[in-house]
């Protein structure tokens, strides 16, 4: 029988009803999610910070709330993974080999630009977290395929949101 001290050195292994293999592929795919996410995250506060014209406020606010959503589903994602028995990121460069985000760090983008680079950064996150959900159901892991759901959901609304914000004319 291991002592204490055995188990707290003893390598992260959380319970789960999951496969070693279940564990293994989902949080790897959380994890590289979860890195898009934090990348959506600062790309969105970025633009937030630097829109600048005639819809500013609007534009403004818009990014602000969205980076927030996008925040907010950071520590849902990285817990999930730990819940089911895997790790999750450990550093900003884990981040940054990571994210599949392309950066935009121009001195100036034109605000409708940001709309629609965020309305396709988006739009590549919801395609991915398909993926995800794919997997999750391979391995009949129906918890994170249920948060995956409404992750989707609430990216696809900013998808939306974006897209309505961005468009010109009335065509």
């Amino acid at each position: 029988m291991a002592t204490a001290r055995e188990k707290r050195l003893a390598p992260l292994r959380t319970p789960t009803s999951l496969s070693e293999d279940a564990t293994r592929d989902i949080s790897a795919a959380l994890t590289t999610v979860l890195a898009d996410v934090f990348s959506l995250y600062i790309k969105t506060k970025n633009f937030h910070w630097h829109v600048s014209g005639p819809h500013f406020r609007d534009y403004h606010l818009l990014l602000d709330e969205q980076a927030a959503e996008i925040l907010a589903m950071t520590d849902l994602i990285a817990e999930r993974a730990r819940k089911i028995g895997g790790t999750t990121l450990r550093s900003v460069g884990q981040i940054a080999r990571e994210s599949r985000v392309l950066d935009n760090d121009a001195d100036y983008v034109d605000p409708l630009d940001m709309l629609a680079e965020l309305r396709d950064d988006n739009n590549d996150l919801v395609s991915r977290m398909r993926e995800v959900h794919d997997l999750c159901d391979e391995y009949k892991d129906i918890a994170t395929a249920s948060l995956l759901e409404n992750w989707v959901d609430e990216t696809e609304k900013r998808v939306w949101f974006l897209f309505e914000s961005g468009r010109r004319g009335n065509g």
